[in-house]
């Protein structure tokens, strides 16, 4: 199917006068904390930690540059809950990372002027493998069953294995690999589907693996870790949490209608929701009453057999009736529909249809319907949906929407139409981090606005520092004695500056 392109809209950028009775600068709340503006910045990775998961200067720049946009509210990425080697992604799993969090949090505060919010997003995640080399996955990793023997007698006519029920498991491991070579259909025939998948994408571990047991022990082990990093978090001085309930993790898994576990945490709605209000119930006991604390969750997970927006409506009714202090919506993102990989490579999340509508492009399919905007703004119907049940329910629990909203006008209207009670900016904050605070001045014709190409995406896929194409990094400017340039921070490769530039305009201090 053709793509079609979506230019940019047009837009018309709000005076200071008419910025000032804007919805999206007006004082906002999120429980016990209080926000400036209905202005937020979700969560993103921008692979900025070392591989021990502290916190680095580099992770000081990125988000102390976001906090120069005075956001009513900046989350921090998603930060592992335990203490286990992931790459250059923070976490928060012992008691060691709180000076570097709170070195973190003190440099928001700061270069905010103490006006933004700072939350962290928390996650726990199960394991994930790259994709194999064929000739190491059936000589290292394919255990060889009955049901192969038995498959491969019926199927195969080869006279070295005309009897495959006394065939060496080393023949035939060599057998299955060679016919993977020239007809991998053959060898489809013979293996699961969990062993294609493994041998194609890379193992991935899920929540209903209860066969093994620290997938099973999950629901025991998950409320206390999350706990305890919340904990952490506040003693580092932020002012809330977010419980990472979306896309592809551990939290989402279990709330998604693809969980059949029979433990009592699956199956059902209520089963699927059982593990996330505990998680919730065990993390707000461990912190104080001005702790703010929410989730993000999927509006749909745009996955066939997954869960849409009526079922994600009633989750975020339960998550309202809990007591959560905000719901963050996003939508997709999940594994079951990613590209494959490359072999070394692991399966990344945000690469197929759902990751499309998760991270929308100029570049998406036309959900062939009148008036389609293409990936501006896609998620706000299911938000508003959403928004409206739990209002309907009696509940006031704030909805912050998000996901190609890169203007004043669509983020205006999101506010008036009801459609949510916050509006998230990513991608566009990467572009320009000083948008909001340039449309709330009347400077907006010198925002950089985000063209949706995904080429931060691109670098996140294979975990590179994220920047954003629309970043010179040849820009400079004069010091205060006027004699040398800037220094520029650049990316390990030295293609790509690590910071976005200074603003084009005078900004209030």
């Amino acid at each position: 199917m053709a793509r079609p392109r979506f230019p940019l809209p047009e837009v018309t950028w709000p005076t200071a006068l008419e910025a000032a009775g804007a919805r999206l600068f007006a004082p906002g709340r999120i429980g016990p904390a209080s926000t400036r503006t209905r202005t937020w910045i979700p969560a993103m990775v921008p692979w900025r930690s070392n591989d021990d998961g502290e916190v680095t200067d580099g992770v000081l720049d990125w988000y102390g540059r976001f906090a120069e946009g005075r956001p009513g509210v900046l989350v921090v990425e998603a930060t592992g809950i335990r203490d286990i080697p992931s790459g250059p992604l923070l976490r928060i799993g012992s008691d060691d990372y709180i000076p570097g969090l709170a070195k973190l949090a003190e440099t928001v505060h700061k270069r905010s002027s103490g006006q933004t919010r700072l939350l962290i997003q928390l996650i726990d995640f199960v394991g994930i493998r790259r994709r194999p080399d064929p000739a190491k996955y059936f000589e290292r990793f394919l255990r060889i069953t009955d049901s192969h023997r038995e498959k491969i007698a019926a199927q195969w006519s080869d006279a070295d294995l005309a009897n495959a029920y006394i065939t060496p498991d080393a023949d035939l491991r060599n057998a299955l690999f060679t016919r993977y070579t020239d007809q991998p259909s053959d060898v489809h025939s013979i293996l699961s589907t969990r062993e294609i998948e493994d041998l194609e994408y890379g193992h991935r571990e899920r929540i209903t693996d209860t066969h093994y047991q620290h997938i099973a022990e999950l629901p025991q082990v998950l409320p206390d870790l999350f706990a305890k990093a919340a904990k952490r978090a506040e003693l580092a001085g932020f002012h809330g949490a977010e419980l990472h309930y979306a896309h592809a993790y551990t939290m989402a898994s279990f709330l998604s209608a693809t969980n059949s576990r029979k433990d009592g945490y699956g199956s059902t709605l209520e089963g699927r929701l059982r593990l996330p209000l505990e998680v919730f119930a065990a993390t707000k006991k461990s912190v104080s009453n001005g702790f703010a604390l929410g989730c993000r969750m999927l509006s749909d997970e745009v996955i066939d057999g997954g869960t849409r927006v009526e079922e994600s409506a009633k989750i975020a009714t339960a998550f309202a009736a809990s007591g959560m202090d905000f719901i963050s919506l996003s939508k997709g993102g999940k594994f079951d529909d990613a590209r494959q990989p490359k072999v070394g490579s692991a399966a990344y999340p945000y690469t197929g249809h759902s990751g499309h509508e998760c991270m929308p492009t100029v570049f998406i399919e036309d959900p062939a319907a009148p008036g389609t905007t293409g990936p501006f703004g896609r998620n706000l119907p299911l938000a508003k949906q959403i928004r409206g049940e739990v209002r309907e329910a009696g509940y006031e629990t704030p909805i912050v929407a998000a996901g190609g909203i890169n203007d004043f006008a669509s983020a205006e209207a999101a506010l008036r139409s009801n459609a949510c009670d916050f509006v998230g900016s990513a991608r566009q904050a990467i572009a320009d981090p000083d948008w909001f605070r340039k449309a709330e001045q009347g400077d907006g014709h010198t925002i950089r606005r985000c063209k949706l190409t995904n080429y931060c995406e691109a670098l996140d896929e294979r975990h590179k520092q994220v920047t954003c194409q629309l970043w010179d990094r040849n820009f400079s400017v004069p010091d205060p004695g006027g004699d040398n340039t800037a220094d520029i921070k650049l990316s390990h490769d030295g293609r790509r500056r690590l910071i976005a530039p200074p603003s084009f305009c005078e900004l209030d201090e």
